[in-house]
């Protein structure tokens, strides 16, 4: 049996605590232990906390008396695991049944693989979990190359991987190193570049997780502006190429295709808050043509084709235009 070690950081988010904490003890067919990382919370999380470990020895707690920030939480937590994997899962998210099970056949089945990741549902504010439909036992899995990951993430400029369901070789974990306090809202792109140098990425066809979306994520505001999102995930891919990254074969050539990608995703997200009638769009077309000026001259129509979900998103830009 594999054993997962996952971690749990929390701040003032009690209310979603112990499902979170249940979603993971009750996976079976892998041996679980949780670390809850408290960021010194001023609601009733430190107790709903206390009280979960009372209830469950594979419940392990770090309650900080002072805020030390996400990093420190996500850095303690590599520091403390010793499983076989490692899987990060923020406090208002879960995991769906069978999710550790499926990821860790795939992962054992081929010891190469750094990390693997499937999709994910959405649930908003506080709602109560949602009944997601029992997946496949045996998943679709796509395998690619760190390499390839990579590449992918240059010429698109963008992860479309959702955290909570990123299951990691701890050994590989470990090796890559910390989440970077550089990179406040971008630490996990990083991250997972810095991951794909280590071995292969499996992607299952399958859900994995369940990604909570509320006022307080501390990912609100890039959602929001996401004129920022695009310069906090220029950030993480100059920092990558700037430290780990630049030895790769090409890494130059890498580093300048992902600026370009980035820029092309802003502009085409650009059109799409335009149609939309939404002032973001000056400034998504502003960092643009920062990155990259000449996506001023030529629209990157070469960026829709390389995209998988090309097809509905020209549809939904048509249907705007036409509304």
């Amino acid at each position: 049996m594999a054993s997962v070690d996952v971690v749990i950081p929390n701040y003032n988010y009690g209310r979603y605590l112990e499902a979170c904490v249940t979603s993971a003890l009750s996976q079976e067919a892998a041996a679980v232990r949780v670390l809850i990382v408290d960021n010194a919370s001023t609601d009733d999380s430190v107790a709903i906390a206390r009280r979960l470990a009372a209830a469950d020895p594979r419940v392990e707690l770090l309650l900080r008396p002072e805020n030390l920030g996400p990093h420190a939480s996500f850095n303690a937590g590599i520091d403390w695991a010793r499983a076989d994997y490692f899987l990060l899962l923020f406090a208002d998210d879960f995991l769906v049944p069978g999710a550790l099970r499926r990821a860790t056949a795939v992962m054992e089945k081929d010891r190469a693989i750094a990390f693997c990741y499937g999709h994910a549902v959405a649930i908003r504010d506080d709602a109560p979990l949602p009944e997601v439909a029992a997946q496949p036992a045996f998943p679709t899995v796509e395998l690619m190359s760190g390499r390839a990951f990579i590449e992918r993430f240059c010429y698109l400029g963008v992860f479309q991987i959702p955290g909570p369901s990123i299951l990691v070789r701890t050994s590989v974990q470990q090796r890559t190193g910390h989440y970077r306090t550089s990179l406040p809202h971008s630490d996990d792109y990083e991250v997972w570049l810095r991951l794909a140098m280590h071995g292969p990425v499996a992607a299952l066809d399958c859900v994995q997780a369940g990604i909570r979306t509320h006022a307080a994520n501390r990912s609100t505001d890039l959602w929001t502006h996401q004129s920022l999102h695009v310069l906090h995930t220029a950030a993480a891919a100059e920092s990558f190429f700037h430290h780990e990254g630049r030895w790769l074969d090409g890494a130059e050539a890498l580093r300048k295709r992902a600026r370009r990608g980035i820029a092309q995703r802003a502009y085409w997200s650009a059109v799409s808050h335009a149609l939309q009638g939404n002032a973001e769009a000056l400034r998504l077309l502003n960092v643009a043509f920062r990155l990259s000026p000449f996506t001023a001259l030529v629209p990157p129509l070469g960026y829709l084709l390389r995209r998988r979900d090309m097809m509905p998103r020209v549809r939904s830009l048509l249907a705007r235009a036409l509304r």
